[in-house]
């Protein structure tokens, strides 16, 4: 007669091995072999009590991050509830079958306390970088440096004017800090149209293109040999503060790993006369950056490109061949010289119509970076700088990982510091992804 079995016979033995059901290229598995985190605990040990209960093992909430930030899992809530169940992460968290998760509400105090008065989550990224130079994947020859928005846990809708007298939190505090970093508060003098009440130091910007959002820049410091992010920046999102990143992220990267690119690729808004001054005098970098320059004129008088300078003479030699010189006296904050013709020459120069038609006479703005700038425009008729433009795409494509694979479209952390908290694990992720990808699988699972 067949039936229904009624009563569960559940075995009286079970032998279960979490290593054998992880299966061989799991990327967590492949990830494992890069996370050293031996030196954590000796780095947290003055900011734990020797006294008292014992912690949540930090180990345990680094390893949950980067399952978070890996897997794109982007609550910590259902990190947690994800964890219990699923064996891989568990393997990797090293918690057996029994092993209590912690609670969600753990990283927010940690996060707040040790892991940012130690600057925990800024050395867990190093490390990823460390071990990217260990297995030969940067060659430090090239660098690529760019920036991407990021969304800030602010509602578009509620911005003010400016911040209200009775806004209070972290983030406010935060905000206050920053008001004189250059990459923040004094990045530029323009006063944002809107103010967030719940993150004021996120920036009111539509330069994506559509409506204005409150928004973060992560900023990308990439080696263009196999787009290893060498360094992270998190800045406010204006052009202004991306460029003062992009020298901390080059400074950063000699003395922490000792490396020094040959070359720089970026798009043109790093090509401002100051950056490129900066990159060829002080620092001996070549800039494969065009050149940001808005002295073409469109009413059919002559351009200062149709002027030619003698360096040895410094002079500048006007279509007609007239020499102009210059006082010596830099305007504009110390940032140009001004070369004039004379006024006899103008006035009776058959050219004047389509020269200066409308002055006495003829002007032409030099800035004191000019060499750097005529620099900049001989490389890009290079093929060296056709290569380099096809390679700085790479750190737009690693932008475009982070949003759609990682999904950091949004941050969930308020504040300047929760925005480079964000940003480290992110891109510790990305550096951790990018090992498993490029070496080999790992051994095979000996049962």
């Amino acid at each position: 007669m067949m039936g229904e079995r009624t009563v569960a016979q559940e075995a009286l033995f079970y032998e279960f091995s979490l290593e054998r059901h992880v299966p061989a290229d799991h990327l967590l598995r492949s990830i494992d072999r890069f996370v050293d985190l031996s030196e954590l605990r000796e780095e947290l040990r003055p900011y734990y009590s020797e006294v008292g209960r014992p912690s949540i093992d930090p180990e345990l909430m680094i390893r949950m991050l980067i399952i978070g930030y890996t897997q794109g899992i982007r609550s910590e809530r259902r990190l947690c509830e994800e964890v219990h169940l699923n064996l891989a992460y568990r393997w990797f968290c090293r918690l057996g079958l029994d092993g209590a998760v912690a609670d969600h509400s753990t990283f927010s105090k940690n996060r707040h306390g040790r892991f940012r008065d130690s600057d925990l989550l800024r050395r867990l990224f190093e490390t990823t970088v460390e071990r990217c130079m260990a297995e030969g994947l940067v060659g430090g020859e090239g660098f690529a440096v760019d920036a991407s928005l990021i969304n800030a846990d602010a509602n578009r809708q509620r911005g003010h004017t400016e911040l209200p007298s009775d806004a209070s939190g972290r983030a406010v505090r935060e905000y206050l800090e920053v008001l004189d970093d250059a990459a923040f508060g004094s990045a530029t003098p323009v006063a944002p149209k809107a103010v967030s009440p719940v993150d004021p130091a996120a920036r009111w910007t539509a330069a994506r293109g559509g409506p204005a959002e409150f928004c973060y820049a992560t900023n990308y410091l990439i080696d263009l040999g196999h787009a290893v992010i060498v360094d992270v920046e998190a800045t406010t999102a204006v052009r202004q503060a991306e460029v003062t990143a992009a020298k901390r992220m080059i400074e950063r990267a000699h003395d922490r790993f000792g490396l020094w690119p040959e070359k720089l690729a970026a798009d043109t808004g790093y090509g401002s006369a100051e950056m490129l001054g900066w990159l060829v005098h002080e620092k001996g970098i070549e800039p494969h950056i065009p050149v940001f320059d808005k002295s073409a004129r469109t009413d059919g008088t002559f351009s200062r490109d149709e002027f030619s300078y003698d360096a040895k003479r410094d002079i500048y030699l006007c279509p007609g061949g007239t020499p102009m010189r210059t006082s010596g006296t830099p305007v504009n904050n110390g940032t140009t010289l001004i070369y004039r013709a004379s006024k006899h020459a103008c006035s009776s120069c058959a050219l004047k119509v389509r020269c200066c038609p409308k002055e006495p006479q003829r002007k032409v703005p030099r800035s004191i970076h000019e060499s750097a700038r005529d620099l900049a425009r001989d490389l890009s008729k290079t093929d060296a700088w056709l290569v380099s433009r096809r390679e700085r795409k790479k750190v737009e494509m690693s932008f475009a990982h982070l949003k759609r694979i990682l999904k950091l479209d949004r941050l969930r952390l308020r504040g300047p510091c929760g925005a480079r908290d964000e940003f480290h694990l992110a891109a510790a992720a990305q550096n951790l992804r990018k090992m498993a990808k490029l070496i080999g699988s790992p051994k095979p699972i000996v049962v």
